[in-house]
């Protein structure tokens, strides 16, 4: 079919057959579809939607487009993802605490997109540490390790990165067909036998509204079984940050002390536990989330885990001792300031997603896809929602590169949190499941 006639029938509501969206997706990588195409047909959907059917082939069709990995573990391959939110190191402390339970994960992760932080960047903090390494290494490490997080290859789902480019300036980026046919065709290349999704709703969350967090949950979840990938979702809250760390290395540092037991945000620990849980009910290791919730949690209080975790870091390059030593290996800020309270009271509300924004605007994040990240820079000891502080006492610590960067980020973290008399409780912080 030719491209402006396939364009044409999503224009005017038409139903896309598998074979036209395949040869439209192939027309990718060999230019027979051009970017002015593929930018109309993106509007197209965004106008129109798609069915479940024709996510699913348009999904198929985008990891068909490179490699597709296939193992051969003594149990089985999963992985989550996670839609994106501010201090949000789940994957860094799930993938290990999976791994002990006798689960495998080839964990494909990304680099942080707007206000939220990215796995590889954070992983790009420890010295060493190689986040894209070839398919051989990766391989030999998910079987030998039982876990690696690594980054998308070239030749994972390449014509989904193409799309997003194109996506990203064409005011499509929202779509929710697009946003799961773009989010599952890489999980979908990397060879898993289940995947679990954390879906983030709230300030912080690119999905602010629990009804378009539930719609795309549901989205991702149906077009993921209906290309034979057993999934489930968690909808969780980010309405505040999930660590009490926001930044990169400082959400290494955070997860270190969450794996070897010296702290662990108590919010943070019941969303990467219960995910933890579904990735082994759905994996088949365990037969219901209770008993794979306790296995979970032995996996993280024996040290299992943190051991898992280092192994991982030192077969992927990183020092051998860095669980034992992170202090002496991760980037520190030259100036830790404290953010005081103007006032006493309880934190009854924070701007979930300008906290993120200040340490993007640190060097912490990207304003541009070619910029460099400051691994260093972020925001520790953040004040959860119901904390009570006296006006005065730090409602966070602020690592800076500069006198002036720090002040800016003082500024921003004190216009992010409202200081009441009273406040309510803060509600659950995994708000929903999508089977």
């Amino acid at each position: 079919m030719l491209p402006q006639e396939f364009i044409r029938l999503k224009r005017d509501g038409k139903p896309l057959p598998a074979k036209a969206i395949a040869e439209f997706v192939g027309g990718f990588s060999n230019d027979k579809v051009t970017e002015g195409q593929i930018a109309a047909f993106a509007m197209a959907v965004f106008l129109n939607g798609m069915s479940r059917d024709e996510a699913v082939a348009l999904t198929l069709a985008m990891r068909d487009s490179g490699d597709v990995l296939t193992w051969d573990l003594p149990g089985p391959a999963v992985d989550k993802h996670s839609t994106g939110g501010v201090g949000d190191n789940v994957s860094l402390m799930l993938a290990p605490i999976v791994a002990a339970c006798g689960a495998y994960v080839p964990m494909i992760s990304g680099r942080g997109l707007g206000h939220t932080g990215g796995t590889l960047d954070k992983m790009d903090s420890i010295p060493g540490y190689t986040s894209q390494p070839d398919n051989a290494l990766f391989r030999k490490v998910v079987r030998t390790v039982g876990c690696a997080v690594i980054g998308q290859t070239a030749d994972l789902a390449p014509a989904d990165k193409r799309f997003y480019g194109i996506r990203d300036v064409t005011a499509t980026v929202e779509s929710i067909p697009l946003i799961t046919a773009s989010i599952l065709s890489k999980k979908l290349s990397a060879g898993l036998d289940a995947l679990v999704l954390d879906v983030k709703s709230g300030n912080g969350a690119f999905m602010a509204s629990a009804r378009d967090a539930a719609a795309l949950a549901k989205s991702l979840v149906e077009v993921a079984n209906g290309a034979g990938m057993p999934t489930t979702a968690l909808i969780t809250d980010m309405n505040e940050p999930l660590a009490s760390a926001a930044g990169n290395a400082v959400e290494v540092a955070n997860a270190v002390d969450f794996l070897t037991g010296k702290a662990r945000d108590r919010r943070l620990e019941a969303v990467t536990l219960a995910l933890a849980a579904e990735m082994l009910v759905s994996g088949g290791i365990e037969t219901n989330r209770k008993a794979a919730l306790t296995k979970s949690k032995q996996a993280l209080d024996s040290g299992k885990a943190a051991e898992i975790f280092g192994k991982m870091v030192t077969k992927l390059g990183g020092p051998a001792d860095f669980v034992e030593r992170m202090g002496g290996y991760l980037p520190k800020a030259p100036l830790v300031k404290p953010v005081p309270s103007p006032k006493s009271g309880i934190v009854s509300s924070i701007a979930t997603r300008d906290i993120g924004l200040a340490v993007v605007a640190m060097g912490g994040g990207r304003t541009r896809p070619q910029d460099r990240i400051d691994h260093a820079v972020g925001l520790t000891a953040l004040a959860p929602l119901g904390a009570k502080v006296a006006k005065g006492e730090p409602i966070a610590m602020v690592h800076a590169r500069s006198e002036d960067q720090a002040e800016a980020a003082i500024a921003a973290v004190t216009a992010a949190y409202a200081i009441s008399r009273e406040a309510a409780a803060p509600g659950p912080v995994i708000r929903r499941r999508i089977v």
